[in-house]
């Protein structure tokens, strides 16, 4: 069984997957799972450049990554950067830094590159669930950017677009409780997206929703009333839309502080969840999904099957 390492690089977070691959069983044996809020893509929607500090965060949790690898001998590494890193221009900076620490250069993936990755991770093991229809729409809800993939056992047709929780947080000064009119602004961006998205990807055809990443797992965590995040209760939940627009409602409503103490929420989604979540919502009412089935699979073990 190949053991290798994937990194996935995105706007909000930096994580890390170790794992022994089994390709003939479709498994994945995790050796080590990491996560790191970075905040990489601070800033680059206003500057269109990285800044100095979200590098350096950056670049200190490579290092602990490194050290991570080299401890369980992955044989292969491979290290994907998505939308913070594709939109800079200082990205060169970005990928000096990165391989002179991990010795592995950042492969800075295009939005549909990206979206291809998240629908292996997320649907592999998925295959023979008859209470799950396809064609699948798996939803990749980032900080930069949202990745849409519509297909079965194979991709039929992916689209990105610029619309992530942190971009959308950013954009509209979001803080604390967030007045009507900033929702109408919002719920129009993400309207927009969607306009966009549907151009090229059937979404109305898909059968079953799959939501992915930290946003969609946090909403997942907080519908299913978790005393703490446990990701095994998580995996594969499967919450309705009237429990999404509950959450997003009172996400919306709540000061910084009020998020921050609900039990499942990690320090680093305080500031960015109501636009996330307001991004699930938004997609759930376009699409007519009457319900979203969480998984904790997607880009980094699509990342770690693309080396096995």
């Amino acid at each position: 069984m190949p053991r290798v390492a994937a990194v996935d690089c995105g706007t909000n977070s930096i994580r890390l997957l170790v794992a022994d691959t089994d390709p003939a069983q479709g498994e994945l044996k995790d050796l080590e799972r990491r996560m790191e809020i970075v905040r990489l893509g601070q800033g680059v929607d206003r500057t269109g450049r990285l800044a100095p500090e979200a590098l350096e965060r950056t670049f200190a949790a490579c290092r602990d990554y490194a050290r991570a690898i080299e401890e369980h001998g992955a044989r292969h590494v491979r290290f994907v950067a998505t939308s913070a890193s594709r939109d800079a221009e200082n990205r060169d900076e970005f990928v000096r830094g990165v391989v002179d620490i991990l010795g592995a250069e950042p492969e800075v993936i295009t939005g549909d590159e990206e979206a291809q990755l998240s629908f292996t991770g997320a649907t592999r093991e998925l295959a023979g669930r008859p209470d799950l229809d396809k064609p699948y729409l798996v939803v990749d809800i980032g900080g930069g950017s949202t990745e849409f993939v519509v297909g079965d056992d194979s991709v039929r047709a992916a689209r990105s677009v610029d619309i992530g929780c942190v971009r959308l947080t950013e954009r509209h000064g979001i803080s604390g409780p967030v007045t009507a009119g900033l929702r109408a602004a919002m719920r129009a961006d993400v309207s927009a997206a969607l306009d966009e998205v549907e151009r090229s990807v059937p979404l109305a055809h898909a059968r079953t929703l799959v939501g992915l990443a930290g946003t969609v797992t946090t909403v997942a965590g907080i519908a299913l009333g978790l005393d703490a995040y446990d990701s095994a209760a998580i995996h594969h939940s499967r919450v309705p839309r009237e429990q999404i627009a509950e959450i997003v409602e009172r996400l919306l409503a709540s000061t910084h502080e009020e998020r921050a103490a609900i039990p499942v929420m990690h320090p680093g989604r305080v500031d960015v969840i109501a636009a996330g979540a307001l991004i699930l919502l938004v997609i759930m009412e376009r699409t007519g999904a009457a319900e979203v089935v969480v998984s904790e699979h997607d880009i980094l073990d699509g990342i770690a099957w693309s080396v096995s």
